[in-house]
Order: C-alpha cells, then sequence, then structure tokens
C-alpha cells in the first residue's frame, strides 16, 4: 500500500507539472528542461571521468594485491541442470588462494540435484544444499539462507550461467578494501553477443549500462550491483540486515540499502563477468519486466529512508534522484504527446511539432550515448556503430517504454505477486560448449582495438 500511494502521488505531482506547462508556459519548455539537465549531468560524469583518468595517469593508484579477504562464492541454482556443471568447473578455477564455493539447489524440478551431487565429488572447497519445497521462494531468500554457512569474510555472488577469468578475484578483490566500500560490481558482457539480434542489442545495453556505471562511478554516486558478479563485504551485507526477500530485484535493493546506510558501491570495468543473453522475445519481455518492477518498487519502498537518511552523501542522492527520472520520461513524453495530439485533434493551439521534435532529439541523446559506449567498450567500426547504436535505441525504446508504463499501472491499480520471471538458462551453444580460451579469446580482442 506505501508503494501505492508513493507512486500515486508522484504520477499526481507528474500531471500537475504537465497541465502547468500546458496551459501557463510554453510547452515545450519542459522539453528543453529535461534535456539541458540530461546534457549536463552526463557532461558532468564524463568530465569526472576523464579527470579521474588523468589523475590516474600522474599520480598512478596500485592495486593492494596483499589485501585477500577469505570469499564464499554463492551460487543460486533453480532447475540450471543444463549449466550449472560447467559453471561450477569455471568457478573452481579461479586463482585465488582463499575461497569457498557455495551451490544453492533452490526448490528445483529438473536434474539439479542429481548433477550437483556428482560434481561435489571433485572439489573439496565446493558446498551445495538443497531447499525443501515449501521454502520461502526468491534469489534473496535463498542467499540469506547460504549467507547462515558461509565463512566469508566477503561474499561473492554469481548467477548459474556466469563465466570468469581466472583472476577475476584477484583483480576484483582489491577494489573492496576502502573502509567505506561496501560493494563492487563488475562490469557484466553478453557472451552470445552475436547470436541474433536480440542477444546484440543486450551487449549494448551492457556497453552503456558500462558507460553510465563508470560515469556515476567518477562522481561517487549511486552505483548499482547487477546481481551476476557483485562482491559485498560481510560487515556491510549484516549491516543492511542481509537482502530483502520480499523483492524480485535482489541486486537493486541491496545496493540503495547500503547507500542509505552510508556504505559507498564501486565499479570495476576492468574486470568482466560473462553471461548469457536471452534468444528470444517473450522471455527478454519477462526479465526486462522484473529488472523495472524490482527498480521501482525498490525506490517507492526506500522512499522516505533516502530522504531522511543521514547516512547517505549528497551526491549519491542527487545522482539517484537523477536516475529516477528514467522512469518518469516514458509516462512524461507519451502523455506530453496525448494531450497535443488531443488538442491538434480539437483543432486547439498546440505543441504538437514541437513536442514530437524534442522527443525526437532526446532519442537522439540516447543514440549518442550508445555510440559513444559502443566505440569504446566493443571496438565497432564507425559505420557498424551508427547503425547498432540506432537499432539498440529503438529496441529501448520499444521494449522499456511500455513495460515501464504498465509497471506503473500495475504497481497503483494490480495486486504485488511477487512474479520473479526466471531468467532461461542453456540455450545458447556458446555457454553450453563453453571453455577457457573462448573468454581469453574475447578479452585478447577486446585490448587489442583499445
Amino acid at each position: 500500500m506505501k508503494e501505492r500511494l508513493v507512486l500515486l502521488s508522484i504520477v499526481s505531482i507528474l500531471m500537475v507539472l504537465l497541465y502547468f506547462f500546458q496551459n501557463c508556459m510554453n510547452t515545450p519548455c519542459a522539453f528543453i528542461t529535461i534535456l539541458v539537465f540530461m546534457t549536463l549531468y552526463t557532461t558532468y560524469m564524463q568530465i569526472a571521468y576523464k579527470h579521474r583518468v588523468r589523475k590516474q595517469r600522474k599520480h598512478p593508484v596500485e592495486k593492494n594485491y596483499n589485501y585477500k579477504p577469505f570469499v564464499s562464492i554463492l551460487i543460486p541454482a533453480h532447475n540450471e541442470a543444463v549449466v550449472i556443471d560447467k559453471t561450477i568447473e569455471n568457478i573452481m578455477q579461479i586463482d585465488y588462494p582463499k575461497y569457498e564455493v557455495i551451490v544453492i539447489d533452490d526448490r528445483s524440478s529438473d536434474d539439479t540435484a542429481r548433477v550437483l551431487d556428482n560434481i561435489c565429488l571433485k572439489y573439496t572447497n565446493l558446498k551445495y544444499f538443497s531447499r525443501t519445497k515449501d521454502a520461502f521462494p526468491g534469489k534473496s531468500a535463498v542467499l540469506n539462507d547460504a549467507l547462515k554457512i558461509a565463512k566469508g569474510e566477503a561474499i561473492l555472488v554469481f548467477d548459474a550461467d556466469a563465466r570468469v577469468n581466472k583472476d577475476f578475484l584477484k583483480e576484483l578483490v582489491p577494489s573492496l578494501e576502502p573502509e567505506q566500500v561496501g560493494a563492487v560490481q563488475a562490469r557484466k558482457i553478453i557472451i552470445n553477443r552475436n547470436q541474433n539480434f536480440l542477444t546484440r542489442c543486450q551487449d549494448n545495453e551492457m556497453a552503456v549500462d558500462t558507460h553510465f556505471q563508470v560515469g556515476r562511478d567518477a562522481v561517487k554516486g549511486a552505483v548499482e550491483l547487477r546481481g551476476n558478479g557483485e562482491l559485498i563485504k560481510r560487515e556491510a551485507l549484516e549491516d543492511v540486515g542481509g537482502w530483502n526477500i520480499y523483492t524480485i530485484t535482489d541486486d537493486l535493493d541491496l545496493s540503495t540499502k547500503l547507500q542509505i546506510k552510508g556504505w559507498d558501491v564501486r565499479f570495476c570495468s576492468d574486470v568482466c563477468v560473462y553471461e548469457e543473453g536471452v534468444v528470444s522475445y517473450i522471455p527478454l519481455l519477462k526479465q526486462r519486466r522484473r529488472w523495472i518492477e524490482g527498480s521501482i518498487r525498490r525506490y517507492l519502498e526506500h522512499f522516505l529512508d533516502v530522504l531522511t537518511s543521514k547516512n547517505m552523501s549528497l551526491r549519491v542522492s542527487l545522482d539517484m534522484t537523477a536516475y529516477i527520472t528514467e522512469f518518469i520520461l516514458p509516462v512524461w513524453m507519451l502523455s506530453e504527446l496525448a494531450f497535443q495530439s488531443f488538442r491538434y485533434i480539437k483543432d486547439d493551439s498546440n505543441w504538437i511539432s514541437s513536442s514530437i521534435v524534442l522527443s525526437g532529439l532526446m532519442c537522439c541523446f540516447f543514440i549518442v550515448a550508445l555510440f559513444y559506449s559502443l566505440r569504446k567498450y566493443v571496438k565497432l567500426k564507425p559505420m557498424d556503430n551508427i547503425m547498432q547504436s540506432v537499432a539498440t535505441a529503438m529496441y529501448i525504446v520499444v521494449l522499456w517504454f511500455p513495460l515501464a508504463i504498465f509497471i506503473i499501472f500495475k504497481i497503483i491499480f494490480m495486486k504485488n505477486n511477487m512474479d520473479w520471471g526466471k531468467t532461461q538458462h542453456g540455450t545458447a551453444k556458446l555457454v553450453r560448449d563453453f571453455d577457457k580460451n573462448k573468454i581469453q579469446n574475447r578479452q585478447a580482442e577486446e585490448i587489442t582495438k583499445v
């Protein structure tokens, strides 16, 4: 009920602002204001990032490889018989002196338990347990159960399809050392990028997400955990009471709780975790629906805590506020276009042409961000970069805008059913037949193109 009331209040305020701009001001002023704000903020992040790079070149800060806390690696597995054995074999090759791996069979109805029984015989530092059928569902509940038996001073979470290089922990762990840092997120890459149009767009999404996460990290903003490849200090995790079992996006909810308590979340772009992209539209729609709903709900649930927290820095608060607009913007744009179209049909004075042009400019803003991100992180040729930037922008508009509007409607008018929308793994041949050279070859290509 609290989430519903908060969101209803936000939407009501939004409608009042729209009415004000419609009747009391030149309507395009609202769009121009948003565009200017978005441009200034992204410019600020870019300047901060460039300043950090120059500072690092002049005064290099070496990673402290002597910082080696014991790490517990947790891998939840719900019906993951197809991929879990290859994932474990990959994770067990990590070159780090002090770690354990705990795999949790979460009420699986396939052969996950049998696969885990067999593979556990091969490794002494591998543990697994099965949750009972009546256990509380959800990844957060799984992780909280595993935390009870985990010995680690730091907790690393992987999805059941994760693939990493041997030096993953060696390179990621030093970023967790500073006292105020509570968690670190590795960069995510889609391993089956070239399987089809959807997987290519998902990898491009990851690239632009990396771009913005790097910017948020540079300004010490509200960097977000991404579930796969997140490393968390046990002290910080216990400080926020573990994972929230009533959320459908454990990673985003934990990010916000950590920041409310004053913990920094950092992003490590030079350490990568590879995962499988969703290969068909309906499963992708279900996955993104969960991401959007979970992200919006966590803001609503922690709304008052964000406003009243004495531990959260001003930069984190402002950064978090700026990113909330990614969910408000679709509603604003479509409502504005609907109002202007209605006035146009009634032959009243309207700004329909200006609204269409400015909506196009907002789309161009994201195309430019995509172009920059793909050039930097995917290393595409200029013409391929332009074509994929435009195609991915269209993909994002078609996928995210309707979903954001639907989720806002759902939260206000429908019951919260805690639908996780499990992501299907093991459909990509590259993941099923994965070997260590595939990661090393792609990383070598990325380094060569830098």
